[in-house]
């Protein structure tokens, strides 16, 4: 019997996952805003936020905890060690932000800070997706997924909703309060602390848990132990989940911006909780069904299906004239995050060797993790500014970088379309 088939282990796991979201949805929903608006960066400059902390999470994973956690075959001690190092270099983030003299070298010292934080979070990171792999059966693993997004739900719309209360002190103090005051990164680095007490619950994983016997494991890493011995459908299956995941996850950054625009919808702190929360609840409905939906769907074509619900979201957002449109396409939104990411570990999790689970899965994430800031800071934050200096309108310029996330999501289905027609033409060569 798995060990993942323990009630226990699931309560442990999923407890880690609400309150792992809780402070993601807490902390980064506003930030960017704090960063805009309150320290004068660019567009561009707040994309930042994103693309140098996971540059430095995804090289830490590949080349550094990837290759530790496949070495010693250690999950739950890196998730533990990466979280409650992430908790106290967050409290110094803070404290080191109000040094300076300048808001705009504060804003650069938020990005530098979170940079080196996210050298501990990759730690979590990468033993988080093999300790899943690990614990669960193939069978079960895109359902485990859905279920953890529906609790990981929960917790992200309490942190939503909390962090546009705090955001500017309950409507008493300023936009940017929770931020320039430090309340926010203190709720953040102690929810990182409380979340790693249901991790001490769980099996620490490793294909030692699967495998008893020692001359399998053995054989398994020797066979599988070179970097680069990699699957040609595993390499097609990455370039196609750079564009989907780079398309969909370019504007997160600066969706929010976005939407506060004087010119535009101009929301407040609390109203843009509640469009961020329909994503939540997206998420959280989503996920309850992923696991009927996987035992009637394959997972490309539920991957091809959230791709496509991108790309419906995503235009909603160029064509919105109402908010109404706007809470549609953001619930889709979370419909398309759902599909998404459960259909795309399960495929990932069947092309992936099990003594290998520690560094490839470090690249499958890469596809996730670089996608918030890469593309951002090269396509979607360079087209707002440059468009701005240009005389475009503030809200025209926002809209094109939307438009430029669509066609990203595009060409990963079309990727998507020939990695089907490449395993069909795969299954005539062995049936021949």
């Amino acid at each position: 019997m798995k060990l993942g088939t323990n009630k226990n282990t699931f309560f442990n796991i999923s407890s880690f996952q609400a309150l792992a979201m809780f402070r993601r949805a807490l902390f980064y929903n506003y930030l960017s805003i704090y960063l805009r608006f309150f320290l004068g960066l660019s567009v561009t400059e707040t994309t930042f936020l994103a693309t140098f902390p996971m540059l430095l999470n995804i090289l830490f994973q590949t080349f550094v905890w990837g290759v530790v956690s496949d070495k010693y075959q250690k999950r739950r001690t890196l998730i533990i060690l990466g979280e409650m190092s992430a908790a106290i270099s967050t409290f110094f983030v803070w404290f080191l932000h109000t040094l300076p003299g300048s808001t705009h070298a504060a804003g650069y010292v938020i990005i530098i800070g979170l940079s080196i934080v996210e050298i501990f979070w990759s730690m979590s990171n990468v033993g988080w997706s093999a300790l899943i792999s690990d614990v669960y059966p193939e069978y079960q693993r895109a359902s485990i997924q859905g279920k953890l997004s529906s609790i990981g739900a929960v917790g992200r719309l309490v942190g939503v909703w909390l962090g546009g209360l705090l955001y500017d002190g309950l409507s008493q103090f300023y936009e940017g309060w929770g931020f320039e005051e430090g309340l926010l990164f203190f709720i953040a680095s102690g929810v990182m602390v409380i979340s790693t007490i249901p991790m001490f619950f769980v099996p620490e994983g490793g294909i030692g848990t699967l495998e008893k016997n020692k001359k399998v494991v053995t054989e398994l890493r020797h066979q599988c132990g070179k970097l680069f011995s990699y699957s040609k459908k595993f390499l097609v299956f990455l370039f196609a989940m750079v564009f989907i995941n780079f398309g969909r996850n370019c504007i997160v950054i600066i969706k929010t911006q976005y939407l506060v625009l004087d010119g535009g919808f101009d929301v407040s702190s609390k109203l843009l909780s509640y469009i961020v929360n329909m994503e939540s609840a997206a998420i959280f409905i989503v996920g309850l069904f992923i696991g009927k939906l996987s035992k009637r769907l394959n997972d490309w074509i539920l991957l091809l299906l959230g791709s496509l619900i991108a790309i419906a979201y995503l235009l909603g957002f160029v064509f919105a004239r109402t908010l109404t449109v706007i809470f549609i396409s953001n619930f889709f939104a979370g419909v398309s995050l759902v599909l998404i990411l459960a259909s795309s570990y399960s495929y990932a999790s069947k092309l992936i060797p099990p003594a290998q689970r520690g560094k490839q899965f470090a690249l499958f994430n890469a596809t996730l993790f670089l996608s918030w800031g890469i593309g951002a800071t090269f396509v979607a934050g360079p087209i707002v500014d440059l468009l701005l200096k240009s005389g475009a309108t503030e809200v025209f310029s926002y809209k094109m970088s939307f438009v430029s996330a669509t066609v990203l999501v595009l060409i990963g289905v079309f990727i998507l379309l020939f990695l089907n027609r490449m395993g069909h033409n795969v299954a005539k060569t062995k049936n021949n």
